[in-house]
């Protein structure tokens, strides 16, 4: 069967919007929250965002947005986008570029494009509020592909020419680590020579704030103290959004462009905990079944493992679940892989998350350095028996796991190879 490599990334988030930025604040666990200025008010209780420099989508009007000067996109692309069809294309074609793609590498039959996001509930009340108020006739005819679910999609596919396979994922925070999961599968079975997989999410008022009803965000007021994964004193995520776009080729796409990737995909497993709609199994089952999964998938034995990048999200119940699944796997003290969240520095990126923190790993992989725990004071006792880093390890990795689970008890990890 074909190999699967990752050879382009695209960065728009919260730690940086280039591969470079995103590398160097990985190493030196620099965060990137802020109080967020809609978020300061008294009838408002979470206050921390992980924010998206450089760009301003606060308008419902994508003429009066605002991004940095080196993207060229015509007017006609944006009017039917949402900011997260904003921030992927412009991560779009940063990985073009990384990855020394031509057009016509990109727009043929065995290339296809696989998304997951939320869709924009901003603009999704937006237009459905001048429906109600001025009527139909006099709403925008793309009111409805800049808003709904497959909004990433529908036009990235349009904008770049893709010809091959594409859908978009919903499966919430495991929604871009079921993309590349599946676009792993097309690639190694075949179907496809290379596949674009795109996270994106808006990271504003109306996208994040309905979680605090579900009391998983964070209350702390202060940048620092927010995201606390593993953490004894974590009180809840911290919301972010932007995009991550990563570029899957067989080996034979990579050796006929001579191109150098940054790291071999062994393979992937999911399974699901059947237990709650929105909490996690108290023995983190699924998640350790997807792990089993994906190992066996992947021919790797659990000891062979150096790291893993987890879900950890900084809320109380998730952690401790995703802890006792990892030490189910990795059960040999000796060799217990090192484990991370990379939450701490950037949020909660909900669908995004799967693939921005593979885009992670991938990096960390190429230029030979493990994340450490930003912000971990004192491990939570039930998280305890994990090797939680607190500063980042400047040696290479050879084998890492992304770990991803979202509502429902979905539960996804994929498995990754130095190059």
């Amino acid at each position: 069967m074909p190999r699967v490599f990752i050879t382009g990334l695209g960065f728009v988030t919260s730690i940086g919007n280039d591969a470079p930025t995103v590398t160097r604040n990985l190493r030196e666990l620099r965060h990137g929250f802020e109080l967020y200025p809609p978020f300061q008010k008294p009838d408002i209780p979470c206050k921390v965002v992980g924010t998206i420099k450089d760009f301003t989508t606060d308008s419902t009007d994508p003429e009066d947005w605002t991004f940095p000067a080196r993207y060229k996109i015509k007017r006609e692309l944006l009017r039917s986008m949402a900011p997260n069809g904003l921030f992927a294309q412009c991560a779009m074609l940063q990985a073009i570029d990384d990855a020394r793609l031509t057009e016509p590498d990109i727009s043929n039959s065995v290339t296809g494009l696989y998304a997951a996001s939320g869709g924009s509930p901003y603009l999704t009340h937006y237009h459905h509020e001048r429906l109600l108020k001025v009527g139909v006739m006099r709403c925008s005819p793309l009111g409805i592909v800049a808003s709904i679910v497959g909004t990433l999609n529908f036009n990235l596919v349009a904008a770049f020419k893709i010809q091959g396979a594409s859908c978009g994922f919903s499966s919430a925070c495991a929604s871009s680590a079921h993309a590349l999961g599946y676009a792993f599968d097309d690639i190694s079975l075949g179907r496809q020579k290379r596949m674009f997989i795109v996270g994106a999410e808006d990271g504003n008022v109306d996208a994040i704030l309905p979680f605090a009803g579900m009391r998983t965000l964070s209350l702390q007021t202060d940048p620092n103290l927010a995201s606390r994964p593993f953490d004894a004193a974590r009180d809840g995520f911290v919301g972010t959004g932007g995009s991550t776009v990563l570029v899957l080729e067989s080996e034979d796409e990579v050796v006929r462009r001579g191109v150098q990737p940054y790291a071999e995909f062994l393979g992937w497993g999911q399974a699901s905990d059947g237990y709650n709609v929105a909490i996690s199994h108290p023995g983190g089952s699924g998640s350790a079944a997807s792990i089993a999964n994906a190992l066996r998938a992947a021919k790797v034995a659990p000891e062979a493992v150096d790291y893993v990048n987890a879900h950890a999200t900084s809320t109380l119940i998730g952690d401790i679940s995703e802890a006792r699944a990892l030490r189910s796997i990795f059960n040999s003290p000796a060799t217990r892989p090192l484990v991370s969240s990379t939450k701490a520095l950037t949020g909660h990126g909900l669908s995004l998350a799967g693939a921005m923190e593979s885009g992670f790993c991938a990096l960390a992989m190429r230029e030979k350095f493990i994340p450490g725990n930003a912000h971990l004071t004192t491990v939570d006792p039930e998280c305890s028996g994990l090797n939680l880093p607190r500063t980042t390890e400047n040696r290479a990795a050879n084998i890492m796991v992304k770990n991803s689970s979202g509502f429902g008890g979905a539960n996804v990890a994929l498995v990754f190879q130095r190059a």
